[in-house]
């Protein structure tokens, strides 16, 4: 099969490779879509720890069952399904407390092992959704990060009539916006400094945007803030804007060895809740039965052919759209 591999950080090449074949619980998958994420970037530029060289990236994806393993009786070939790719181990301290995304032994498809870019891809049973109906396959690779925004709301108050700021309207501020306002915030207000994003910020339902908070007379601050930048400079902005009382989410992915500055003063005497939101956790079920009320079609803007992996990877390093795809098994340029 035809497959993006990373060789080393830094170099990719699309080339042949041997197809995947299927264990017992196993399945494989025609890939429809998978997305592109930052941790490819992370991937692509070696700063992502677990990840061995080489290996094809891709864990947002979908497809159609090719092949099943003698014992997968869940999903059948032909089935369109959307792929979780989390893998726990399933046994060690942090799986036994319900924590399979903080596992000892985590691995991911497209992360630790080969992914979804390529034109089949290798997954447990287990991990494959089948796709809702009249649902497009390609709006399936979006639920590996609406799965993502569904734990980090798992984690946060969830009070209805609550005042909701977002740090960023990439991808992910996006997706939390959209979840925000079908889960009862009063108001949800977005900064980008890209005033197009805050465009489409406004079309999914942000009550306000701009590109600082200072623009709005809000002396009190918001219930809930969540960083989806993972800049240290926003994020040392949005703890201030916490109010008393109130939650911070830190939600974007910041450089392992960034650090912030914060008053732990204010934490303490305004009793502000600091979380962090790390991956899927029992929420990919959820995403899948959530995806209808995502607004898919503005979410995702570029497709690209495999052969473009790369084009792919620099568009969205150059912030490019919004969620950008790669369809293996077309031609399609961006």
């Amino acid at each position: 099969m035809r497959a993006a591999v990373i060789e080393q950080p830094g170099t990719v090449r699309v080339t042949t490779v041997d197809d995947p074949t299927p264990g017992p619980d196993d399945v494989v998958v025609a890939v429809d879509a998978c997305g592109i994420c930052g941790t490819d970037l992370h991937i692509m530029d070696g700063d992502f720890a677990p990840t061995p060289y080489p290996i094809v990236p891709g864990h947002e994806f979908s497809g159609e069952v090719l092949a099943v393993g003698r014992d997968v009786t869940s999903v059948t070939t032909g089935s369109a399904v959307a792929v979780d790719p989390s893998l726990f181990c399933g046994s060690c301290h942090y799986c036994a407390l319900g924590r399979g995304n903080l596992c000892e032994r985590w691995n991911a498809i497209g992360v630790t092992r080969n992914g979804a870019c390529a034109e089949y891809a290798l997954a447990p049973a287990a991990n494959c959704y089948p796709m809702p109906d009249g649902v497009p396959l390609s709006h399936g690779a979006l639920i590996e990060p609406l799965s993502c925004a569904v734990r980090g709301f798992d984690l946060l108050p969830r009070r209805i009539g609550e005042h909701y700021l977002i740090y960023g309207a990439g991808t992910m501020g996006l997706l939390m916006t959209q979840l925000a306002k079908n889960s009862g915030a009063t108001s949800v207000s977005v900064v980008d400094l890209n005033p197009d994003r805050r465009a489409v910020a406004s079309k999914l339902g942000a009550d306000q945007v701009a590109s600082s908070p200072d623009e709005w007379d809000r002396p009190h601050g918001w219930e809930v803030v969540v960083d989806c930048t993972g800049v240290i400079a926003a994020i040392e902005d949005a703890l201030t804007r916490v109010r008393r009382g109130g939650t911070f989410q830190q939600f974007g992915v910041a450089p392992s060895e960034a650090t912030a500055s914060f008053s732990p003063f204010r934490v303490y005497n305004d009793e502000i809740t600091i979380v962090g939101s790390m991956a899927v956790l029992a929420s990919y079920g959820r995403a899948v039965e959530m995806i209808r009320s995502i607004d898919a079609e503005t979410m995702i803007t570029h497709a690209f052919g495999l052969d473009d992996y790369t084009g792919a990877l620099d568009a969205f390093r150059a912030g490019t759209g919004r969620k950008l795809q790669v369809r293996p098994s077309t031609s399609v340029g961006s």
